[in-house]
């Protein structure tokens, strides 16, 4: 396949739309999805995507978006495939009120943002502007981040169900779409139905740079360290008190600093304190672990109860308790059992005309845990940088080749099969 002039791509529209709806999840939210408006931009899509011609699409009671575009393939063994991004934004910084604003042939120069000319996407920061040369650069106008993470994603998900309803051309087999709330909370796939779509290979469409598939992302665990100290009368404390709060102070400061994510970089992982809570009786501790290797994900966890002792033993009426939650694990342990959905992914960029790439993450994605409820799951970009911050940007153009390789995929399945 190669694409010419009839087509005609909706991307870009699709996502100056898309940005403008506010869909911030909130992570001290109980309700599934965590904030309700989120599924203003399902209903949107649903009815874009029947519009379309996908009439299955509906926006099920969790948020969750699903659509089918129907094969057109006479081959009767082609594999299902599922495409999948998230429509929630980042609760790191505001997603009310976003006004893009489309930079038209980027120069290499800083971008000044006009709302707040104190924020400045400079290309010092962003060697990955000079890519971008020539190109359409999108960004915020300074007060919002844009929610090119992941709305890029959806937009170019749409786009590409748009191009196989128009160009029978493109030979496929059943494709399944999903759209996720909560992904940026970790909570993105806990309600998805993985039988209602029945599909052999999923492709989140996540990612940085155009050209990027990530086949790895960091096994996750959480820990609660809970302090348990002895309370007494600050004016007859004395020998008595013994501060569950500073002794939670102790213990962070004891930590080894080559393990923090500040000191981390590649396939190192790290022990990260995120949030305290405490009183004098009491103190709590929330870690987040990370590594690429799973058996160091306890190491690490053991490494937070060494220190938590040795720190505890200056206090004789202390105690503690450290509950370790299971969060997600490294996708390549499934993915690897399936090489032809990473290879395909990579044969697909080829096509689009990148220098494709496999690359870890360091993190994780709705692809991560899907893995392993069945669906196999490599992440592909979606060409968005600086996620959750206000200098937040995605081109138009990387946009237009992430739309180009999930066509080049579906011809691909069609072909291979």
């Amino acid at each position: 396949m190669k694409l010419n002039s009839n087509f005609k791509f909706t991307v870009t529209e699709r996502f100056l739309r898309y940005v403008t709806i506010d869909t911030q999840s909130d992570p001290n939210s109980n309700t599934i999805p965590s904030t309700e408006k989120q599924k203003d931009l399902g209903r949107l899509l649903v009815n874009e995507l029947k519009a379309i011609g996908l009439h299955d699409a509906h926006l099920d009671e969790h948020g969750c978006v699903y659509a089918t575009v129907p094969s057109n393939s006479e081959k009767p063994t082609v594999p299902v495939i599922c495409f999948c991004s998230h429509m929630d934004t980042a609760p790191d910084c505001s997603g009310t009120g976003v006004r893009p604003i489309v930079h038209k042939n980027y120069q290499g120069q800083d971008l000044v943002l006009p709302d707040d000319p104190s924020q400045v996407i400079q290309l010092a920061d962003h060697p990955q502007l000079k890519e971008q040369i020539g190109n359409d650069v999108i960004t915020a106008s300074g007060t919002t981040l844009l929610g090119a993470d992941n709305k890029a994603g959806v937009a170019e998900i749409m786009d590409a169900c748009y191009q196989l309803m128009n160009h029978p051309e493109i030979k496929h087999g059943k494709i399944r779409i999903l759209f996720t709330p909560d992904e940026e909370i970790g909570r993105g796939v806990d309600k998805v139905d993985i039988t209602k779509l029945d599909a052999y290979a999923g492709y989140t469409i996540d990612g940085e740079s155009a050209g990027n598939m990530e086949n790895e992302t960091f096994s996750a665990d959480g820990a609660k360290l809970t302090i348990h100290g002895i309370s007494a009368h600050p004016g007859f404390a004395k020998g008595k008190m013994q501060s569950a709060i500073k002794i939670a102070g102790q213990i962070i400061a004891a930590l080894p600093h080559d393990l923090s994510p500040e000191m981390t970089d590649g396939k190192h992982g790290f022990i990260h304190p995120v949030g305290v809570q405490g009183h004098v009786e009491t103190a709590g501790i929330d870690f987040i672990i990370r590594d690429f290797d799973e058996h160091k994900l306890r190491h690490h966890a053991e490494v937070i109860r060494e220190v938590t002792e040795k720190v505890l033993a200056r206090f004789p009426g202390a105690h503690y308790s450290l509950d370790i939650k299971h969060q997600y694990r490294n996708m390549k342990q499934v993915l690897d059992k399936h090489p032809e959905i990473v290879e395909y992914g990579m044969e697909a960029m080829r096509r689009a005309g990148l220098d494709a790439r496999l690359c870890s993450i360091r993190g994780g994605t709705d692809g991560s845990r899907l893995s392993f409820m069945g669906l196999p799951c490599p992440n592909i970009f979606a060409g968005e940088h600086a996620f959750h911050s206000k200098h937040e940007w995605v081109s138009v153009q990387d946009m237009q080749k992430a739309v180009e390789t999930i066509l080049h995929l579906c011809e691909i399945w069609e072909e291979r099969s």
